[in-house]
This record gives C-alpha cells, structure tokens and sequence, in this order.
C-alpha cells in the first residue's frame, strides 16, 4: 500500500522532542524523509536512530532557527542530501518564556528571546525552503503555533503575541505563495501532556501558592472533552496538512486542545 508521504523531503525544526519528536516519527511512517533539525545534537542522533528501521533516511542537522546563517546552512544540506527537493518545512521550534508574570515584569530580555525563537525562527526557515517550493511549484508548510494566538492569555503576553503573530504570518505568506501551488497552514496546539505542560504546571502552581496536580485539573476542567491533547493528536494534525489530503486548504488554523478554545 502507497504512503501518503512516499519519498518526499520533510524538515522538521523543534524535531528533538515532544511534539516534534513525534510529528518526526509520524512523516517518517508514511514514507518521508526527515531532516531533523534543533539544537542539541544527542536528540536528534538518538532521533535518526529510531527513524532508519523504518526505512526511511535522517539527517540530523543541529540548528539555531534565530541564526540566518544557520538556517541557510540547514537548507543547502538537505537540498545537497536529497536531491535538490524540499516538499514539507513544519515549523515546531519554539519557547514558552516566563509564566505567570504579568506584562510590567518581563524583561526585555525575556521580550525578544521568545519573539526570536518563535517568530523569527519560523520565519527564517520559510523564507529559505521557499524558493526551491517555488521552482518546484509544489510545497506544503506547517507551523506550530498555540491557542494562545486565537484569544487572549493572562500573564504569559510574551508567548501570546508571538502566537498571534504566527498566525497572521501563515496567512500573509499563504496568498503570497499560493499561485505557486505552496500550502501553508497553521497548527494551533491546546496544552499538551509531556515535559513542558509538567513543567508549566509546576511553576504556575508555584507562583499560586496551590499544588501542580490542581493547575492541572483546572485545565482539564477548561476542555469540552475533558482530556488533554497528546503529541500524536499534534503529530496527526501536521500529517494530514502536509499530504494530499489537505491540498485545498491554505492560511488555515487547525485547532487541537479537546475543546478549550470553543
């Protein structure tokens, strides 16, 4: 049976863990080729690793999505890796910033290190796949954004506004490159169980006073399904807007957080 993916190039930024992780895992079973990029480079070694009994190919690509050589670099390397193709550029890297502070309190410092990673770092990288999905005339971009771009987030406005702006970046680029047949879509993210949202809960139950068990029931309790998004449900998501199956949508948001922002 045909993989939906068969043989296409797919860079992954953010790939080491996680949700990328697992949207990584995800392409490859439906047949892509990966190159996996962050930047610590056990990870993604140990990431490739996994990939290759699948049969598929990885290229692990240690990379700072903010540095504009870097990412130039990334994208020569697998165009010089496979072929001269690139079909799917998903933009997962990303950083939450400080939690539970309020807007008077964050440092610029803090400010420009989220704006860097999260805007910038996905800018960059789409600015240098695009012009070989242009010459292809055919290319699919995925980033990761959050429900935080869809409304309002008290004390996290760092993280907010860099959401926000990725969604009036997907869509700006989307009727830029959509006569060249390039999807770009949007993946919104509710909180999803792993590593960050533990580490998220602890320290807004710090901040609170209250207990990490209770942060997060309260989320759960926000969820019109009562249940808290996994990496696969995000992995599934970037799949289906990277195949075929999307190929009529673009500068589109594709919420999954089990209801929160309904």
């Amino acid at each position: 049976m045909t993989r939906s993916l068969e043989d296409r190039i797919a860079i992954v930024t953010g790939a080491a863990k996680g949700m990328g992780r697992e949207i990584c895992l995800a392409l490859a079973r439906e047949g892509a080729h990966l190159v996996l990029a962050a930047r610590e480079v056990a990870p993604l070694q140990a990431l490739a690793r996994e990939i290759e009994p699948l049969g598929r190919r990885a290229l692990a690509e240690p990379t700072d999505v903010t540095d504009e050589a870097a990412v130039r670099t990334l994208v020569e390397r697998t165009l010089a890796t496979f072929g001269g193709r690139i079909d799917i550029l998903v933009n997962g890297a990303g950083v939450t910033g400080p939690i539970e502070t309020p807007v008077w309190e964050i440092t610029g410092d803090d400010w420009d290190h989220v704006l860097a990673v999260n805007l910038r770092g996905t800018f960059l990288p789409t600015k240098h796949v695009l012009p070989t999905m242009i010459a292809q005339r055919d290319g699919k971009i995925v980033n990761i954004s959050g429900t935080s771009g869809l409304r309002g987030y008290k004390y996290r406005a760092a993280y907010s506004a860099s959401k926000w702006a990725l969604r009036g970046f997907t869509r700006t680029v989307a009727l830029e490159v959509g006569p060249y047949n390039v999807n770009v879509n949007a993946v919104h993210p509710g909180i999803v169980a792993g590593d960050r949202m533990d580490r998220l809960c602890r320290e807004k139950a710090r901040a609170r006073g209250s207990s990490p068990e209770r942060v997060h029931d309260e989320y759960v309790q926000e969820m019109a399904l009562r249940r808290v998004t996994t990496a696969r449900d995000i992995a599934n998501a970037v799949l289906f807007l990277a195949s075929d199956a999307s190929k009529n949508m673009t500068g589109q948001s594709v919420t999954v957080d089990g209801g929160w922002d309904v």
